[in-house]
């Protein structure tokens, strides 16, 4: 589905307090923020604008906006886009204005949040752009920084991806060490069937072909192949006729992405969009006015 036709990721603003208040904790420390004390009166304004250094897509926004609210009373964030927007050399992402000792001191956090997301969803947008027209759609992997997963996967949707399961209680995937324990494809996805509510979806890894169409006679309906190269994943997709949706994983790079959704598989799902994604870089530059 073409990113425009998406409706907009939101974040429950519970989510975004939390971890905001708790990087501003870990950054103010005990004391505050000594270098805005020591050199600012308490009583000079700022006026500020954070500005993009290269072209990408933003993501992060309420984050941000969180870190400038809850340092302290009187400063105002007004963001110029949305999450999701693209923004090229030079474009303005937002203003802040308000004491200049509370905006420097949320600066930090508001930069690691907004730069770290906004990297992620460019390089989601690069990948979901790569395999546009062929019918494949990029997912993101729990392969994610801890403590921060809600937020990538955020960052991947405002990119144009779409999320695969969040935690091991979102879904059940079956994957290869639990096919060796349970003793076969058969056995273990039955297991599964029997264990899962109506509500609960199961998706089974295989690693060959025979083990595809094992799964396939077993009824699975969501399957991920796994590590195979792209004659093999036109395979399956052969035998598969239409009958379970398929995802390729594993090896998944940008100078390949487009061949293997090419292929015919519904879903291709890779680590790097989370794992190696680069900060955009995004600046704030603050000019101090009056100190009455």
């Amino acid at each position: 589905m073409p990113h425009s036709l998406r409706l907009p990721a939101q974040l429950p603003r519970l989510l975004v307090d939390r971890a905001v208040a708790a990087a501003l904790e870990e950054d103010l420390g005990l004391a505050g923020d000594l270098t805005s004390q020591a050199t600012l009166s308490p009583k000079a304004m700022a006026t500020a604008t954070i500005s993009a250094r290269e072209p990408g897509i933003i993501a992060g926004l309420d984050l941000a906006a969180a870190a400038f609210r809850l340092v302290g009373d009187g400063v105002s964030f007004t963001p110029q886009l949305h999450d999701g927007d693209g923004v090229a050399v030079g474009g303005i992402v937002a203003t802040v204005t308000g004491p200049a000792r509370l905006v420097m001191s949320a600066e930090r956090v508001a930069l690691n949040f907004l730069n770290h997301l906004s990297g992620i969803a460019t390089l989601t947008r690069i990948y979901a752009d790569a395999v546009a027209g062929t019918g494949a759609q990029i997912c993101d992997t729990r392969k994610t920084t801890p403590g921060l997963r809600a937020f990538q996967k955020y960052a991947v949707r405002c990119g144009g991806g779409a999320n695969h399961r969040y935690s091991l209680d979102d879904a059940i995937l079956i994957k290869d060490n639990h096919i060796a324990v349970a003793g076969s494809v058969t056995a273990a996805y039955q297991a599964a069937e029997a264990f899962a509510g109506h509500l609960v979806a199961i998706e089974i890894e295989v690693a060959s072909l025979a083990e595809l169409e094992e799964a396939l006679a077993a009824g699975a309906r969501i399957i991920l192949l796994d590590n195979m190269d792209n004659d093999t994943l036109r395979q399956a997709v052969t035998i598969n006729a239409g009958r379970a949706r398929l995802e390729a994983s594993g090896r998944v790079h940008l100078e390949r992405v487009r061949s293997i959704g090419e292929t015919g598989v519904n879903y291709i799902s890779t680590s790097q969009i989370t794992m190696a994604a680069k900060p955009l870089d995004l600046g704030l530059d603050v000019e101090i006015g009056r100190q009455d």
